[in-house]
């Protein structure tokens, strides 16, 4: 494939200009046609067991992997062989290493199953120091740049460490290195599963724990604490939560405005309907991207996702129109714009005046919805026919933006005739690919919107949700987003703020009122509400449930409850991948201004996306079980994983001779839908299905489930 035109000009200024020299790497060292013809390029062989961390050192000439056989190997990546085999004293599985910056590749640290911190001099080829401190298994390590001495530790024994090489031995009994204590806020079965260091901005320590929440502390307004070790280990039983026990006269509490918390905004009303069905939410890996901008998230049982950090977003305003729907509405605002700081409810205590929190009664299930999203069954709103001005008028309702590209409908036009073809993956890859090159399209997102109430994948309902609240931003009158707004309210629990949003929607287009789908969408809410009133759903199952809940929270600290109130929501999602079998799966950026986004999955690939559209790009064989763990190269497209195999593969652009890449994973579509299947599956039938039984019509993506169902929702 050809370069363009100005790069052997960037080229050129690159040899005589060294300011050009960033950027020209940030631009070129991965580019869509490297993308595309990315391959296996060598597989290294050497550890015994799963290899469950790798980590390039500074200049990408050396790469360290982490074995269950308690071995690191220091691989040569361009000749494919190993050149130190570090023996490392482990007596559990290793989970994270990491070259200390700034020590000339000589300093390495490893953290284990067995609880402890060991680090290592490369040049001498022992060990430096073992630190015994945690109480629970170290799941990683992170460092900060220009830091040699340096570095973090998680564990789940819920505690986040700090450890200095330049002070004198710490006790072991007695830690008093403790920056974070999850235990404290999160109660006594909180588990610190992943750490990141903004490396542009140090003082930022991202860290991930099992619960959808991620954290970002300031760790300038952090001190350590001391705790101390449990007593005998030996007394204690194999099932016991390991922890530290706090130490009498320490204040755990953080000062104000050390920690934003950030979360996918339907996560927070699912976990309830997670937790009945065994399924844990827990962050496996963060990281922060190049700018330092961005904080990217993969969320075991569920997706992966992008926070600004910076410009944070908050679901708050979800709940409620945006403001320019009441204009000439004829509602009152009063009855949907008491929006909570947690943007959870649209009530300042969460509870409405007929006594239903958040629409939903404390001991409630939803039913599964009955209606259709079929607005006009008789394609009433359709260009065909009528004078100019009722035409002008169904372009107004309809939200055509005045100034979409040719390519921009072509690719409208391409994703509605997948839709109507049900086939609402390729719509919504289609509508991505639109609303980037057209991004305040209202009929763009209107129509995305109707595609993930189709597919419905975890957390399609809340992203058609925005989509909605985005175009009805743009264009108040967009009919279609309104209604799909309440439909999207309804679905995902939000009843008494679908019911509010319903009746604006009467009120603005009375015309439509009285249509079927409008009348089946209003009966479906009064039911919710009334069965939820009248406490006609409070079984057994649902009570043990509230006491679990209230347990739950009972364990929150105050200062927790709160940060979990502000917690502030996502930018981007990926989807495709599936995360509930391994909780070390990670998710990077992949290139120098992070264009896209790779991330490992339970079904032996990993997966490429696009970071601007949310597209998958690329699906690729990485494993014979389970791909955990990626790592980019710092200056080259060159990528290095990992998972259940005892090997290391690297990947890298292969030559353009025609020949087949036998990696590939041909029907990304069908890989994405088994693995939401997947994900969804009981617990029972993934741990079968992982054993290598075959579980029939588990993983069929070609079953039509919509047989029967008359055709809904046909985008504008």
């Amino acid at each position: 494939m050809a370069n363009p035109p100005w790069t052997l000009k960037r080229k050129w200024q690159r040899e005589i200009n060294d300011q050009v020299y960033r950027s020209f790497q940030r631009v070129l060292q991965v580019t869509p046609a490297l993308i595309s013809r990315l391959g296996l390029e060598a597989e290294l062989d050497g550890h015994q067991g799963c290899v469950n961390c790798l980590e390039w050192n500074e200049t990408g000439s050396l790469l360290a992997s982490g074995s269950d056989d308690v071995q690191v190997i220091l691989w040569d990546p361009f000749l494919h062989r190993s050149k130190t085999i570090i023996r490392t004293g482990h007596q559990g599985n290793i989970f994270s290493v990491k070259f200390l910056p700034a020590s000339g590749d000589s300093t390495l640290v490893t953290g284990a199953a067995d609880c402890k911190i060991r680090v290592h001099d490369l040049n001498m080829q022992e060990t430096m120091q073992v630190f015994s401190c945690h109480a629970g298994r170290v799941k990683r390590i992170a460092t900060a740049p220009n830091l040699p001495f340096v570095f973090w530790s998680a564990a789940e024994d819920g505690c986040i460490m700090q450890f200095d090489l330049r002070c004198p031995e710490m006790s072991s009994s007695h830690p008093s290195n403790i920056l974070i204590n999850l235990n404290a806020h999160m109660g006594d079965h909180a588990e610190a599963k992943c750490i990141a260091v903004n490396s542009l901005r140090p003082e930022l320590i991202a860290v991930g724990a099992n619960d959808p929440y991620v954290r970002v502390y300031d760790r300038r307004m952090l001190a350590c604490r001391s705790m101390k070790l449990p007593g005998d280990p030996n007394t204690r039983f194999p099932w016991d939560h390991p922890h530290l026990e706090p130490v009498e006269g320490e204040d755990y509490s953080l000062p104000e405005g050390c920690v934003q918390y950030f979360i996918a905004g339907h996560l927070p009303q699912k976990q309830p309907d997670y937790r009945k069905r065994y399924r844990t939410l827990a962050s496996t890996y963060v990281t922060f991207g190049p700018t330092g901008a961005e904080l990217l998230v993969n969320l075991g049982g569920e997706q992966i996702y992008l926070f600004d950090i910076n410009a944070k977003r908050t679901a708050r305003q979800l709940h409620a129109l945006p403001s320019a729907c009441y204009v000439g509405s004829g509602a009152t605002k009063g009855a949907t714009a008491c929006v909570s700081s947690n943007g959870y409810s649209l009530h300042r205590n969460g509870t409405t005046a007929n006594g239903v929190t958040n629409g939903i009664s404390r001991h409630s299930v939803l039913p599964a919805p009955t209606t259709t999203l079929t607005l006009y069954p008789d394609s009433s709103l359709s260009d065909e026919g009528g004078s100019s001005e009722q035409q002008q008028e169904k372009k107004r309702l309809r939200g055509d933006a005045p100034h979409m590209t040719a390519l921009v409908d072509r690719l409208k036009k391409h994703a509605n005739t997948c839709f109507e073809k049900e086939q609402y993956s390729k719509a919504v890859y289609l509508y991505n690919q639109a609303i980037a090159r057209s991004p305040g399209t209202p009929v763009l997102l209107a129509n995305r919107a109707a595609a993930y109430m189709k597919r419905k994948w975890d957390g399609d309902l809340y992203a058609a949700l925005r989509d909605c609240h985005t175009a009805l931003s743009i264009e108040p009158n967009h009919m279609k987003a309104h209604f799909r707004m309440a439909r999207c309210l309804h679905e995902l629990g939000w009843v008494q703020e679908a019911y509010d949003c319903l009746n604006i929607f009467k009120t603005k287009f009375p015309d439509y009122a009285t249509s079927h789908a409008c009348q089946a969408l209003e009966r479906d809410i009064k039911a919710v509400l009334f069965s939820k009133v009248n406490g006609a759903d409070d079984s057994e199952s649902s009570r043990a449930e509230e006491t679990g809940s209230q347990r739950r929270k009972a364990a929150f600290s105050t200062q927790e409850k709160h940060w979990q109130q502000m917690a502030y929501d996502y930018e981007l999602r990926f989807c495709g991948h599936c995360n509930t079998t391994t909780d070390i799966k990670e998710a990077n950026f992949f290139g120098s201004n992070g264009q896209y986004i790779v991330a490992g999955s339970d079904d032996g690939s990993f997966f490429i996306w696009e970071k601007e559209t949310t597209n998958i790009v690329r699906v690729l064989r990485g494993d014979d079980s389970i791909v955990n763990c990626l790592q980019p190269h710092p200056t080259s497209c060159l990528l290095a994983t990992s998972g259940i195999d005892p090997v290391v593969r690297l990947w890298s652009p292969r030559a353009e001779d025609g020949s087949k890449n036998e990696r590939e994973v041909n029907n990304s579509d069908d890989a994405a839908s088994a693995n939401q299947k997947r994900m969804n599956a009981d617990p029972l039938e993934v741990m079968l299905m992982n054993m290598g039984y075959r579980i029939t019509g588990f993983l069929d993506v070609d079953e039509d489930e919509n047989q029967g169902e008359s055709p809904t929702c046909r985008p504008t």
